[in-house]
């Protein structure tokens, strides 16, 4: 059952690649039950379907923009019943509104002691809760509940029903309809004015027909145009960031709510890659910790893509680019979990695994709850669950690259997990990892790390800005987490499922060795300070001799 209301079956055609509609129920959209509500009216050559009576109007015009006119519908001016709780009281009477080709509504009393129209009515109108009559063949019908399943017969056909409203509302509505016909009839001006707001109802369908799909995008991606996307973001006027492969601009949908819209740049072959991995990756899945893609535009050459918008940014902007807002330890340690969670459910939980190849504090955003989302799939892989691992050019940003990109061997899900550790040292010390000093050297921070947590020091590592404010235990845990995870040989690194279990504290791990090809890059490179050379010899000699 879809938003209709109506029960579909469908089969999918492989060769045409489409959905083909095979059996419908009820066929009608106006025969689904109560379609407009309580006094509306459903009639298929019009759009929307539904609109109320005579004397009518919606209860919540937000509810009218959900496509959902359930009970939305009530009168304008009371009955006179309903005011002075007696039909024989001074003042006009009600009057009837003569509605013509209509199905009349469920449920009617048939009244056996009218045998006119002029009894019928005599009879509807001392009874304050009647509503309308009919009268047919001496057949006099009221209704005196609500006016269900109203239908406007598109073919002449249908049946006459008289609907009670107030005297006043009557005349208002008399009133309308001659001004309406002497301004089509006598001003070029109505014409005018009769066109701009049909062009005006399309737009507020085309309107109801987006918000509606965005908000149906929970389960399945929304094809949308270009022009909508660039309403959406004001001709793309906010930019929130640009990198490698084109930009990300800020949108409001019609209903107010804020998302993120990416879209491509620069080589089209190079965009139009990218565009297909991130439909075919995040496109596919849904998780707490990775980021939502809503829909998508493949208009021409433009390619872009819907996100949800997040609130707190990236977490580079959080971590080294001297924001007002420091992430205290519990929060840091809150996002090392969320983004573990996001890696080990794309490696282990999804049909096919999915190797992120990007792993890096930009591409972990943070919700307005600092929730962590794992982002920017344009470099992922899709590796089928027959395979452990696969041959791709070298992808991802330098300073996160696991070893063996630079090899030439297959890759696997490790790669990842390389990355991970290395931001997780990022999200210990704030900084990052390679940072240039006075004379030329590098402080190179993973090396340094690794021999803290020999030396049991690992509270000196902790950014400046925390004040010492952490939980030692889980501290400690993410330094040996990362120098697990940054391992030269990908069988000693974990798993991302064993990482999110020693994080939670279910999984106990020993102290690592220090990565090799850290210690001796490091070196020969210049890219440490003498003191952390002097230190690193000093472990080395202390493992041999344990040996």
């Amino acid at each position: 059952m879809d938003l209709s209301g109506q029960l579909k079956q469908l089969t999918w055609l492989e060769e045409q690649q489409q959905w083909i509609l095979v059996w419908i129920q009820p066929q009608a959209q106006c025969d689904v039950y109560a379609l407009c509500g309580p006094f509306g009216s459903c009639d298929e050559k019009s759009l929307p379907y539904c609109s109320c009576l005579n004397g009518f109007k919606e209860v919540n015009s937000t509810e009218w923009e959900l496509s959902d006119p359930t009970g939305s519908c009530f009168r304008k001016s009371p009955l006179k019943c309903s005011v002075n709780n007696d039909s024989s009281s001074n003042g006009p009477n009600d009057q009837f509104f003569q509605m013509s080709t209509i199905r009349l509504p469920d449920n009617p009393h048939v009244l056996n002691t009218a045998n006119t129209i002029q009894d019928c009515e005599i009879a509807c109108l001392q009874n304050c809760s009647c509503n309308a009559f009919a009268y047919n063949s001496m057949n006099c019908s009221v209704w005196y509940e609500n006016l269900l399943n109203l239908h406007q017969e598109t073919d002449g056909s249908g049946e006459t029903l008289f609907l009670r409203l107030s005297a006043s509302e009557l005349k208002n509505e008399n009133h309308m309809e001659k001004d309406i016909i002497w301004i089509i009839i006598g001003s070029v001006i109505g014409f005018l004015v009769c066109t701009v707001i049909i062009l005006l109802l399309v737009r507020v369908y085309q309107l109801r027909k987006f918000v509606l799909a965005i908000r149906g995008s929970e389960t399945s991606l929304v094809t949308l145009t270009y022009g909508d996307l660039k309403r959406m973001t004001n001709n793309f006027s906010d930019r929130l960031g640009r990198g490698g492969f084109g930009s990300v601009f800020k949108g409001t949908l019609p209903n107010s709510r804020y998302v993120a819209v990416k879209r491509l740049e620069g080589n089209l072959q190079v965009g139009e890659k990218q565009f297909r991995n991130e439909v075919s990756t995040i496109g596919i899945v849904q998780h707490v910790n990775l980021v939502h893609l809503r829909g998508l535009c493949c208009e021409r050459n433009k390619r872009l893509l819907v996100y949800d918008y997040m609130e707190n940014g990236s977490l580079d902007t959080k971590l080294f680019h001297g924001s007002s807002t420091v992430l205290d330890w519990n929060r840091r340690y809150q996002i090392a979990l969320g983004a573990a969670r996001g890696l080990a459910y794309l490696h282990e939980s999804c049909r096919d695994c999915i190797i992120h190849c990007d792993v890096k504090p930009e591409n972990i955003l943070l919700d307005k709850h600092f929730v962590p989302k794992v982002a920017d799939f344009g470099m992922a892989k899709l590796v089928g669950r027959e395979f452990s691992r696969v041959l791709t050019t070298v992808r991802g940003t330098i300073g996160y690259l696991a070893p063996e990109w630079l090899s030439g061997v297959a890759i696997s899900v490790k790669a990842d997990v390389y990355s991970y550790g290395m931001v997780l040292l990022e999200l210990v010390s704030g900084r990052r990892n390679s940072e240039k000093l006075e004379g030329g050297h590098v402080d190179y921070f993973p090396l340094l790390a690794a021999i803290k947590l020999h030396e049991g020091n690992v509270f000196s590592l902790l950014d400046h800005s925390l004040n010492g404010d952490a939980n030692l235990e889980e501290v400690e845990r993410v330094c040996k987490v990362a120098c697990w995870c940054i391992q030269n040989e990908e069988h000693n690194r974990p798993t991302m499922g064993q990482v999110l279990q020693i994080l939670e504290g279910s999984l106990e791990v020993g102290i690592p060795p220090i990565p090799r090809h850290i210690n001796w890059e490091s070196i020969i490179c210049g890219h440490v300070t003498d003191r952390v050379v002097y230190r690193f010899f000093q472990c080395m000699t202390d493992e041999i001799k344990a040996f």
